[in-house]
């Protein structure tokens, strides 16, 4: 494989890297808001950083969900 095309899937890896590790850091915030909510509420206002919409997210539950 020529060098170009290494460093092609080297820089490739690199960003499939990063993706997994902001996915991961998003699945725990979800997680910890999920555990928190009890009979409150909690809403998300979210802005997409690429379009700026702005997305809202309510969550409602009645109780922790179990493990």
């Amino acid at each position: 494989m020529p060098d170009s095309e290494r460093q092609d899937v080297r820089q490739l890896e690199e960003r499939l890297d990063v993706l997994d590790r902001r996915l991961d850091n998003i699945d725990s915030m979800v997680t910890a808001v999920a555990e928190r909510v009890m009979s409150q509420p909690i809403i998300l206002n979210i802005t997409c950083p690429r379009c700026g919409r702005e997305i809202e997210v309510s969550l409602i539950g009645t109780h922790k969900p179990a493990r």
